[in-house]
């Protein structure tokens, strides 16, 4: 399906916000690949990391390299096409999925550590190079002038409150007005462009003020507490890994979309679970959590007998 939005005609793939990503499916409605390929990547990777371990009994250097090779194949070919869109939120919530799955797949630190030490030092140099040396990104690697705004307006979005930093400024504004208990349910008075989507956050500030705000918050903590003790009472590594897999995928989404809103992440495309508009983005949740109640349903622990 990821392949097929890359080749298909604009009638039926058409353009949205610069990017090829529904499908438009008279009577159904838009339908969105990218969402339903974060859970069938969580599977995916759960099967051919338990499946290694299975393979390997005797763990070392060669067997964790080409588990690694494993797991980047398998992310990579969704990855490519979801950039090819592009869809840098999708993009990074998938980038997500695979970072926390590796680091309890059992891979040695002795490989991990020189991998994410090189990463933050690359992601380090290119934040210098935007901020400092921007010349050099734009003779050397062809980035457009007009592509740093996102970042200047993150960090600056009053200066930019005319254009990339718009919805920030907005986003602050409606969140701030909302103070300690909100202005009630539709008494906003802030417009917020993509305010039932990516900035539906910003609205519960408004409305609902801090008490709100954190009442959700918490929820999300209690929903990932469940799973994070669900994937540790079980016994089976394959639901495990899953687990760790819908962990991974909506902790991204609920920081990234919250930290988006209050100015401590760059905006990026990516909605509240459960919260924000979209029947994508829902069914593809909801089809996580089915994974997890289902794996909860056969893992059953009674207090006076032996764990079944």
């Amino acid at each position: 399906m990821l392949f097929l939005l890359i080749i298909m005609p604009d009638s039926i793939v058409p353009v949205r916000n610069g990017a090829k990503s529904w499908f438009i499916i008279p009577g159904i409605g838009s339908i969105q690949p990218s969402e339903f390929m974060k859970v069938f990547l969580i599977l995916a990777l759960a099967n051919v990391i338990s499946n290694h371990h299975l393979k390997n009994t005797l763990k070392t250097i060669q067997t964790d390299i080409w588990l690694l090779i494993k797991i980047g194949l398998v992310t990579g070919a969704p990855l490519l096409l979801i950039m090819q869109q592009p869809d840098l939120g999708t993009s990074l919530v998938i980038m997500s999925i695979m970072l926390g799955m590796i680091f309890i797949s059992g891979v040695s630190w002795k490989i991990l550590l020189p991998i994410v030490s090189g990463g933050i030092v690359v992601a380090s140099a290119v934040l210098y190079f935007v901020l400092w040396k921007p010349e050099i990104l734009e003779k050397y690697l062809g980035v457009k002038s007009y592509q740093f705004g996102r970042i200047y307006s993150w960090l600056d979005p009053y200066n930019y409150a005319s254009s990339e930093g718009y919805h920030l400024t907005k986003s602050l504004l409606a969140i701030g007005s909302g103070q300690t208990t909100g202005k009630g349910i539709g008494s906003r008075e802030v417009y917020l462009p993509e305010s039932h989507s990516d900035f539906i956050f910003s609205i519960i500030g408004e409305e609902f003020g801090f008490i709100g705000s954190s009442i959700i918050i918490s929820l999300f903590f209690l929903l990932i507490y469940h799973i994070t003790k669900t994937g540790m009472d079980t016994k089976n590594n394959f639901y495990t890994y899953i687990c760790v897999g819908v962990i991974s995928m909506l902790t991204f989404h609920v920081f990234q979309n919250i930290g988006m809103t209050v100015g401590l992440l760059p905006i990026t495309g990516i909605p509240l679970p459960f919260v924000s508009y979209g029947g994508s983005s829902l069914m593809g949740n909801m089809m996580a959590m089915g994974l997890i109640f289902s794996i909860r349903y056969h893992y059953k622990k009674y207090m006076f007998s032996t764990d079944i």
